[in-house]
């Protein structure tokens, strides 16, 4: 038999336990709610948690990257707090943080995103995307936990936003729905470059806009408007627009 093929019978063979997609899903709501509202037994239950999750994916340390995620909470609600503010200060269908702490589904995939982000930094295998996916089907927002992502991000609407794993996003930076940070090619031995862009402080980026490739940057300042394709890097303050002819005229007799 053909040792590769061997191999791939042996992968499919083995049983893989898919019901920790429902205990992380819990356990990443739960999370999210302890950053907010912090109570000592809960935290000693998320613990608990996060140890099964480990051992039954074969992750060895699992009481010291749990100590040095727990570590790190305090920081990731003051970024968070910073996210919200962005919001706030942006949006004006938003009134309060009130409302963007509890029904803003943008801030929710940024708040996932950056607690998985710290699972992924410390070399934590599949949690972390498990993460992002549990909020990926709730909010339809795709951000990769290996992401870099600044200060004060705001994510309006969202619906369809896809930010790649080695996209680097800077301050201040506005992103609306169906944007896509991704790739200019999809080949496994790109797996160690980066595949995806860079952009800097202060950036809007307006809906359905695409940005493509790993060497690719959005100056500082620039607005990038919708529906526009990009593969090449932007200067600071620029503006970006696609155009395209719209006709506005009379119906005919007969056309509804």
């Amino acid at each position: 038999m053909d040792p590769c093929q061997e191999l791939n019978d042996k992968l499919i063979q083995k049983k893989y336990n898919v019901r920790l997609k429902d205990v992380v899903k819990t356990f990443t709501k739960r999370l999210f709610y302890y950053v907010f509202d912090e109570h000592e037994n809960e935290l000693q239950s998320l613990k608990k948690t996060f140890l099964e999750i480990s051992n039954n994916l074969d992750i060895n340390d699992g009481e010291t990257i749990w100590k040095e995620f727990q570590g790190k909470f305090q920081g990731i609600r003051a970024k968070l707090d910073l996210d919200a503010i962005a919001v706030v200060n942006f949006d004006p269908a938003t009134k309060s943080l009130e409302e963007v702490y509890l029904a803003c589904p943008g801030f929710y995939a940024i708040s996932i995103y950056r607690l998985s982000h710290e699972l992924y930094v410390q070399n934590v295998p599949i949690i972390p995307r498990m993460m992002s996916e549990y909020v990926h089907g709730i909010t339809g927002i795709d951000i990769h936990p290996g992401a870099t992502i600044g200060d004060s991000f705001f994510v309006d609407h969202g619906t369809g936003i896809v930010i790649g794993e080695t996209s680097v996003i800077k301050n201040n930076v506005k992103i609306f729905q169906g944007v896509t940070l991704g790739g200019i090619q999809v080949k496994k031995s790109l797996e160690s470059t980066k595949r995806h862009p860079t952009i800097e402080d202060n950036v809007t980026i307006y809906a359905n806009a695409t940005i493509l490739g790993g060497d690719i940057v959005i100056g500082t300042n620039s607005t990038i408007g919708a529906n526009v394709w990009i593969t090449q890097s932007v200067p600071e303050n620029s503006l970006v627009t696609y155009q395209t002819e719209i006709k506005i005229r009379p119906k005919k007799n007969g056309i509804r």
